[in-house]
């Protein structure tokens, strides 16, 4: 069980702080019994007092669905109200005090940077000149992702924390590692020897891995015309996935250990090819029945905006366990469904004894696919024979699904909460991981200004005759059977 602590929250009126890290935190309180070790300060710009916050924080609660959350918010959240901008932060350094002594805390504090990351450095550099950096007990510093814009800021950012905190105590959090079928691929590779054994370029013929997208942009304008699909969700949501999948056995289940063969494999990915990346833009369409704007008729985007939404590439990685095989990352968004999903497609057999056609053959390949979102859980694809005298092959699926098995999946950031709670950096970027995720997708963020921009309309799959050959957790694409890309 973690050890008593007080938990901080910069940007601790904001809605990410509101919709997600209170709720979670209660919930850890809630079902672990852990209600009487931690503590919460929230800290804002807002002229609150610790009375209006409470309430601030019972609202946020009772929109989340939470009950019986009075006792919790009166007697354990606290808030400090900071000055933009201040160089040091004397008068939060004196309230958490307050409260550690209040509480008996040992002097165990998390720092939760729950900002907008242009906002980091001063927060951090404060922080350090205020004494924050180190306490009698342990010290967390939770930063959110972007983490950087590209290689140079990532590493300007990595240097600057690096001055006043050291990576031990360093947990860049991206919530999509917290999702339970993104921690189950671990377990689904390396507990079960019947998949790890086939893992590998003598049985796969390709990965896809995709993360689709219904809505649009919303009220993120500003945002994301500065970041685009690349930034937003290709340099670490799929790239993290692609890491997982892809990734060498560690020699223990640790988190260096992990985090050490995440790194090796994405230096080993080939320089991408800019004629294998496909970039596109959400125009005019009907989504669920309702015409929907495009992308440069959103709010606050400027005209003419190339900012793309999609983005579709080849990944090839040159390692002994995957050289010649393919990995092909889709991402977009205003797509006709939410759905987030891995096909592995296993190499036909080389000779095809119950088809006339290599194409037939092809088209019944075994397939894993394994459903992060929604209904989770996976599907195997294999060839059995339909009865009857005459020979012929029918594909059918063996499945598991989660919600058939398990009670509710709890939320990535109630599992991310709790192990930086617990100081297990498993689930969370390092920094040598952060630079080889930007080092191989600058080049591509470079050359999107002057890369074809293709148009498509939301609510389809992509920019026409551009699909990548996915199967979707509804079913395949318009129906057709798949075939690999290659």
């Amino acid at each position: 069980m973690p050890e008593p602590h007080l938990f901080i929250i910069h940007g601790g009126t904001g809605d990410l702080t509101s919709r997600k890290l209170m709720p979670s935190l209660y919930q850890i309180m809630d079902e672990s019994g852990m209600s009487d070790k931690v503590v919460l300060l929230g800290v804002g710009s807002k002229d609150y007092d610790d009375a209006e916050y409470r309430n601030f924080a019972r609202k946020a609660l009772g929109e989340a669905g939470l009950t019986n959350v009075d006792a919790w918010c009166d007697e354990r959240v606290y808030y400090q109200r900071v000055d933009r901008g201040e160089s040091t932060l004397s008068g939060l350094a004196d309230k958490i005090a307050a409260i550690e002594t209040a509480h008996h805390l040992p002097g165990n504090r998390v720092f939760y940077l729950a900002l907008p990351p242009m906002a980091f450095p001063g927060v951090i550099t404060s922080l350090s000149n205020s004494g924050l950096n180190q306490s009698p007990g342990w010290t967390r510093l939770v930063l959110e992702k972007p983490f950087g814009h590209d290689l140079g800021s990532a590493e300007d950012l990595n240097q600057l924390v690096h001055r006043h905190f050291n990576e031990r105590q360093i947990y860049r959090i991206d919530h999509y590692l917290g999702k339970e079928t993104v921690r189950n691929l671990l377990a689904f590779r390396f507990a079960n020897a019947l998949f790890e054994s086939s893992w590998n370029r003598d049985r796969v013929d390709a990965v896809e891995i995709t993360v689709a997208e219904s809505l649009g942009i919303g009220n993120r304008a500003a945002y994301y015309d500065n970041s685009g699909v690349i930034r937003d969700m290709l340099q670490n949501h799929l790239t993290q996935l692609l890491a997982l999948v892809a990734m060498e056995a560690p020699h223990s289940f640790d988190a260096e250990a992990i985090r050490d063969e995440k790194v090796s494999l994405l230096n080993a990915i080939r320089s991408i090819d800019l004629d294998e990346v496909t970039l596109g833009q959400y125009g005019p369409g009907v989504f669920d029945g309702e015409r929907v704007n495009g992308y440069r008729e959103e709010g606050s985007v400027p005209d003419g905006s190339r900012t793309p939404t999609y983005v579709s590439l080849k990944i090839e990685v040159d390692n002994w366990r995957w050289q010649g095989v393919p990995f092909y990352l889709r991402t977009g968004k205003r797509m006709p469904a939410k759905s987030s999903q891995i096909v592995v497609r296993f190499r036909p057999p080389p000779i095809c004894l119950f088809h006339g056609k290599r194409d037939e053959c092809v088209e019944h390949q075994n397939i894993i696919k394994l459903i992060l979102q929604p209904n989770e859980g996976f599907e195997v694809h294999f060839d059995v024979k339909s009865p009857g005298e005459t020979l012929k092959l029918t594909q059918k699926q063996l499945r598991f699904m989660y919600a058939d098995e398990f009670d509710r999946l709890p939320d990535a950031y109630q599992t991310l909460l709790f192990d930086i709670m617990q100081g297990d950096q498993t689930l969370f970027v390092r920094a040598d991981e952060v630079e080889a995720s930007w080092r191989l997708f600058d080049p591509v963020i470079e050359a999107a200004a002057d890369h074809p921009l293709h148009e498509y309309a939301a609510g389809t799959w992509g920019p026409e005759g551009r699909h990548m050959p996915i199967e979707w957790a509804a079913g395949p694409i318009r129906g057709e059977v798949t075939k690999s890309p290659r």
